[in-house]
């Protein structure tokens, strides 16, 4: 699969999802969908974003618009991660990295001293006709759903 492009159409795509859910990108036409990757379940920062969007998930119903975040961990560890946080949206499992690698997201991090391969988090905004109109990259959580947010009122309805 090749890298999507900002202002082009994402290859449609098909990956697992907790609440033994199948999502498929062509299946989600007339909304906006908000794709946020992050490196690990239960950590820190992981914990922190998805909080945020958990709790200003009705903003994002009210500008027509579905949260999915993304990482490489199983979907039992999703299961377990979404359950204790009380995520009122679904994780999806990139265990085999094909939307990590369509969306350009693996680099190379230093992490202890060392450097290990992982994923950049990043959050990617694709409109109701499946093309990807926004992105961001090297996310740093505080603020970032704000951020986000005002992306999207800014958008012609």
């Amino acid at each position: 699969m090749t890298q999507t492009t900002l202002g082009q159409q994402v290859p449609d795509f098909e990956i697992s999802a907790t609440g033994d859910k199948t999502i498929r990108l062509s299946e989600l036409k007339d909304q906006n969908i908000v794709l946020y990757f992050y490196p690990k379940d239960s950590t820190p920062g992981c914990t922190q974003e998805g909080q945020a969007f958990r709790d200003a998930k009705e903003a994002f119903n009210e500008l027509n618009t579905l949260i999915f975040g993304i990482s490489r961990d199983s979907i039992r560890s999703h299961e377990n991660f979404k359950t204790k946080q009380n995520f009122n949206f679904e994780l999806l499992s990139d265990t085999d990295e094909k939307l990590c690698q369509l969306f350009d997201v693996i680099k190379m991090k230093i992490m202890y001293g060392k450097e290990v391969r992982g994923i950049e988090r990043s959050t990617f905004i694709i409109d109701t006709q499946g093309v990807l109109i926004k992105e961001w990259r090297k996310v740093k959580v505080k603020n970032h759903v704000e951020e986000v947010l005002e992306f999207l009122k800014s958008q012609p309805a």
